[in-house]
């Protein structure tokens, strides 16, 4: 009968840690989500989609460097970035739920017209669903989308240490030129 107690105690003492366990797990990815850039690739591979077309006179060449102003993740604002490549494109905000499920990711900042399939030669409007081919974001590959907002522009691939410390950001994609300020 002591034994039995002892293994019923031991067992639940056990589920009761597994428990707490999955608990805090859960809470971090919360607070994560709410951000929207839990498992953003920081890094990219600098491969850039097929037709972009290489800016011919950007305000930032490639090789000077730029101040983040408006960064769309922690650690972006006032970090100091290398231009890595500079591209006229249109930039597109998006909504969508990732392929792999979990919360819907609300204004998504960027994708551009390149990363949509059969996306056609003219801006797509604010409303227009798509499918997304590029991985910024773990589960945006493939994802349904809503266009938010659309923007001719100037995009950068950069590279950047972030503020709030951490590894350097290599080949990122994409920040608009509205996002950035010369260095003084």
């Amino acid at each position: 009968m002591l034994k039995s107690k002892k293994i019923l105690l031991a067992l639940v003492s056990l589920l009761t840690v597994i428990t707490l366990a999955a608990c805090a797990g859960n809470e971090e990815n919360d607070t994560n989500q709410d951000e929207g850039m839990e498992n953003m690739d920081h890094s990219g591979s600098g491969e850039v989609p097929e037709g972009l077309k290489v800016s011919e006179n950007p305000t930032y060449k490639e090789g000077s460097k730029a101040i983040i102003k408006d960064g769309h993740m922690e650690g972006m604002e006032g970090a100091e970035a290398t231009i890595v490549g500079a591209y006229d494109t249109v930039a597109y905000a998006i909504s969508y739920t990732p392929t792999t499920g979990g919360d819907p990711v609300e204004n998504h900042k960027w994708v551009i017209h390149e990363e949509i399939p059969n996306a056609g030669e003219q801006p797509l409007e604010p409303g227009t669903e798509v499918t997304i081919n590029a991985e910024h974001i773990e589960g945006m590959d493939e994802a349904k989308a809503v266009i938010d907002s659309a923007e001719e522009t100037t995009v950068y691939m950069i590279d950047y240490t972030p503020t709030t410390g951490g590894e350097r950001v290599t080949n990122h994609q994409w920040v608009t030129e509205s996002e950035l300020s010369p260095v003084e």
